[in-house]
């Protein structure tokens, strides 16, 4: 009911999402020419959308550039919803009836993806309807508030928290792992997976979106940005070490983060957190984090 009701009351950030223009709407894949409109439809909430934003910025509609397939749901060649097809699957201001139809044509396929993530009540409605050709889920975690920080964190900043350097390559990936192990249930490097994992993390740091308290060789806090756009970025990884844990470590840490992102990145920070993990939620509220909406994740 809780959830039912916020959704409800959330300012509609798609103006003309409604059921009854979209009856007759198709699905199609997005080329080259629909660029302008997947602009305007993901700058309609630059932060809820910064994932597949980043993407787009930089790969336009290529899906080998993007890293997967974006799928359209058009009515006389106006674009209104649309479904990111890659790693993850993301739906971008979807309604019950796109959501149909994009299932429609996702159902025959075989899942290619390792999750659903964004809006609860989008992904919640589009895995009903794929979970009996995909299923089942290894875990669905459909209450993650969505957090956002636009302002300069209310706690003192931990001075020592900086970006990380690219020969302390080897120091981050296996905190991230851990880190990565600990919150999905599976390790990222299983499977001959080490090589790309290592790949992608030395990315992160060479783009400078790491961060991390690194002290005697030992990464102490951390955090990543997983996405960004000069609009909004998005923070993940957020960790303290085992042994440095009910230190009071975290929210100092996530402050400097913030104030880092905040100067060289985007002027607002979001990230999504789980709804039963409180002393992480605590920390982000001491921050100065707020709820803007709730994500849900489909796990496989």
């Amino acid at each position: 009911m809780f959830l039912a009701t916020r959704l409800l009351r959330r300012p509609n950030r798609y103006p003309d999402m409604t059921i009854d223009n979209l009856l007759t709407g198709v699905v199609r894949g997005i080329g080259s020419g629909d660029l302008a409109q997947v602009q305007a439809l993901l700058a309609a909430d630059p932060v809820v959308n910064c994932f597949v934003d980043a993407r787009v910025q930089i790969a336009g509609t290529d899906p080998w550039r993007l890293g997967g397939d974006l799928w359209g749901y058009f009515t006389d060649d106006r674009l209104h919803s649309m479904v990111y097809v890659g790693a993850n699957l993301v739906p971008i201001a979807t309604t019950a009836s796109s959501r149909a139809a994009f299932a429609d044509r996702l159902r025959p396929l075989p899942r290619r993806c390792s999750s659903f993530v964004g809006p609860a009540e989008e992904v919640q409605d589009l895995w009903r309807l794929l979970e009996p050709a995909w299923g089942p889920a290894r875990e669905v975690r459909s209450n993650q508030p969505f957090l956002t920080i636009s302002s300069p964190p209310l706690a003192t900043a931990d001075d020592r928290v900086r970006l990380v350097e690219m020969h302390e390559l080897d120091l981050l990936v296996p905190a991230c792992v851990e880190m990565f192990t600990d919150e999905v249930g599976v390790s990222p490097v299983s499977g001959g997976a080490g090589g790309g994992y290592r790949t992608r993390i030395a990315e992160i740091i060479r783009s400078g979106y790491a961060l991390a308290r690194i002290e005697n060789g030992e990464v102490i806090f951390k955090a990543e940005i997983g996405s960004a756009t000069s609009a909004a970025c998005q923070m993940q990884g957020v960790w303290v070490a085992p042994a440095y844990r009910g230190r009071g470590l975290s929210a100092p840490g996530l402050a400097a983060a913030v104030n880092i992102a905040q100067a060289t990145i985007a002027p607002t920070i979001s990230l999504y957190v789980n709804n039963f993990n409180y002393s992480a939620r605590k920390a982000y509220t001491r921050v100065g984090f707020a709820q803007s909406e709730i994500f849900a994740t489909v796990l496989f």
